[in-house]
């Protein structure tokens, strides 16, 4: 079966208008991520230091990857310490069957 044709989708982005095409099952996403894009462009346009559409875009994607690094680092601490503790775990009970013992999780 065939990948469905891709949809024209218009976004609005610092009272300018974009169509992006994306698959329909994208659209939802594609929306609210430009709805996101538009709110952090108007953010950094309204306290009036930064001017000009491409500095702001720029400003924008900056923020926003900050906040994507930070993400990702607290979901690989997360994943670590899951880690950790699935090990911790693991070993416990393999120590409890060797010795053929009851274990209280």
């Amino acid at each position: 079966m065939s990948d469905p044709e891709p949809t024209r989708v218009t976004v609005r982005i610092l009272e300018k208008e974009y169509f992006v095409a994306c698959q329909p099952e994208e659209r939802v996403n594609l929306l609210d991520s430009a709805a996101y894009l538009n709110r952090q462009m108007k953010e950094i346009r309204d306290t009036g230091k930064v001017m000009g559409a491409d500095r702001i875009a720029v400003m924008a994607a900056l923020n926003i990857t900050n906040e994507l690094l930070q993400l990702r680092e607290r979901d690989s601490g997360t994943q670590a310490e899951f880690g950790n503790r699935l090990k911790t775990l693991r070993e416990r009970v393999e120590t409890a069957l060797e010795k053929g013992q009851q274990l209280d999780l």
